[in-house]
């Protein structure tokens, strides 16, 4: 058997899309997902998803990983599985990702090439500091990821959708 046929037979070859590949996605007993791929004998257990364009198109190319990290399948779109496969997806990019959105901003205050900053976000009140422009990546001319001295990122996903006062202290960053 060739290498490629042997590929091919036991499941390592990520060849063709998610949708040929993968039968359904659901989670165990242990909360472990569990991703069940046409042409392998077992399914993979404890699998990992990702974006693989998290900021320009979130929604699109998610991959599937083996517990090791190793790509399974590729998804286009999450359209590709079934309603039950396509919930727990959603649900696993949600609960382990955090992504909040910033939707005003409470407090600005700059001191000492640090600032610290209050914001309203789709997931509570948070303070996170930043140290300089580097922190602050921007996507579009309306569009800007802030990411703290931890790490995390915030996302500001509409310059024009926040109110004055708030709009005034990050127009500096585009």
């Amino acid at each position: 058997m060739s290498d490629e046929q042997d590929k091919k037979s036991n499941g390592t070859d990520r060849g063709g899309n998610g949708k040929d590949r993968i039968i359904r996605v659901e989670r165990n007993e242990a909360g472990q997902l569990v991703v069940y791929i046409r042409g392998r004998d077992e399914p993979v257990v404890d699998a990992q998803i990702a974006r693989s364009f998290p900021w320009s198109v979130p929604d699109s190319y998610i991959s599937v990983r083996d517990k090791d990290g190793a790509e399974i399948a590729l998804l286009e779109t999450l359209g590709q599985l079934d309603d039950k496969s396509r919930a727990v997806v959603q649900t696993e990019l949600t609960e382990k990702i955090f992504n909040p959105k910033i939707k005003r901003i409470l407090d600005y205050n700059s001191e000492f090439g640090v600032t610290s900053v209050k914001v309203e976000t789709d997931r509570g009140e948070v303070m996170f500091q930043i140290r300089s422009r580097d922190d602050v990546r921007v996507l579009s001319p309306t569009r800007a990821l802030f990411r703290d001295v931890d790490g995390n990122t915030y996302e500001l996903a509409d310059l024009n959708a926040l109110d004055p006062v708030s709009r005034k202290h990050v127009e500096k960053y585009f």
